[in-house]
């Protein structure tokens, strides 16, 4: 080598990096027609590892700490025997620097809802949503798998794999679980725990260690909502004679408020009306169905409908469309409570 190009080098005395902004994960330093000065300073800072590649293998791991570079130190974590051995002082390597700190607020989704098994409610589509949080574990891992020789590599480089394996490891894992949607929704915490058991031998696999996983939410697409609020709804009804029987209450304030004694007649005409259909429709859910007649038997003739006073109504009679009581059909008013027919 000339003495003039000797001169023309340039020697790097320090090596050292810092985050110029969010989201990186991975940088190169810069090394093109660059050799490191026998003795020069290695400072690896509190969350960042440090990696030497020498011929395109990985020869040092550098924890947090200030280090000489020198040919009688190297090297301090020996992935090749003996590596710097060949080098002359100066010495040329590659050099690149990882960020270990955690990588929180990362956000999952299912991007379309994923269809499970219920026990309780058979085959049901299922939305899902929440953050997660993880780090670097293994640089050596994380360069030879993942990062690779690009100069500098992105939390966004790596986000859709992490994403879409989160959304399979979940639903492998709500296909292997027993419990009901409405179950899961109750037990988000237990549920991401779950889960999280689940992704992390895949982020170790990437030189990645998950720190948090949380399931912010689950919920059924909005057609499925619907009827599952129409259900719970039902269920809170509860004897649905009394709960007409108190709608009738609630609207009589209602209907005294009303202009004219003839709206309020009417609409008291129409309540009660309401009232007789939805006991006669609770009395014949309530009844056993009859057992049918046996072959060849004569089918008896089939009675009229009780009266709301429990009176079997006469032949050429009808109820009143008001009280309920039987009165003979040609009749134009109740004898009984006055109501127009």
């Amino acid at each position: 080598m000339a003495l003039r190009d000797f001169l023309a080098k340039q020697f790097i005395d320090v090596i050292h990096w810092t985050e110029p902004e969010e989201g990186v994960l991975a940088y190169r330093y810069p090394m093109q027609d660059m050799e490191i000065q026998n003795g020069g300073q290695l400072t690896v800072r509190e969350s960042q590892l440090a990696v030497f590649v020498n011929e395109g293998q990985v020869a040092d791991v550098f924890s947090p700490g200030l280090y000489t570079l020198g040919t009688h130190t190297l090297p301090i974590l020996t992935y090749l025997r003996n590596w710097d051995k060949a080098f002359k002082s100066p010495f040329k390597s590659d050099v690149y620097f990882f960020s270990t700190r955690l990588q929180t607020n990362q956000r999952w989704g299912t991007a379309m809802p994923i269809t499970i098994r219920d026990r309780e409610f058979g085959a049901v589509r299922l939305r899902a949503f929440g953050i997660y949080s993880y780090r670097i574990s293994d640089a050596k891992i994380f360069y030879t798998k993942v990062s690779g020789t690009r100069e500098i590599y992105r939390v966004a480089d790596i986000e859709g794999q992490l994403r879409n394996t989160i959304i399979g490891r979940m639903t492998d894992t709500f296909a292997q679980s027993q419990v009901p949607f409405l179950d899961m929704a109750a037990n988000q915490i237990e549920l991401g725990q779950k889960i999280a058991g689940f992704l992390q031998p895949v982020f170790n696999d990437l030189g990645l260690s998950l720190d948090t996983f949380v399931v912010e939410n689950l919920s059924l697409p909005d057609e499925l909502q619907k009827i599952l609020d129409q259900r719970i709804s039902m269920t809170m009804v509860g004897d649905m004679q009394r709960y007409t029987q108190f709608q009738v209450a609630q609207s009589l304030p209602i209907a005294a408020a009303n202009e004219g004694g003839g709206g309020v007649a009417g609409i008291g005409v129409g309540l009660g009306a309401g009232l007789t259909m939805a006991q006669q429709m609770m009395q014949s859910m309530n009844q056993p169905p009859a057992a049918p007649p046996p072959t060849g038997a004569p089918v008896a003739p089939v009675a009229a409908p009780p009266a709301a006073g429990g009176a079997p109504a006469a032949a050429g009679s009808k109820f009143c469309m008001g009280c309920g009581k039987p009165i003979p059909r040609p009749a134009k008013f109740c004898p009984e409570c006055g109501t127009a027919q």
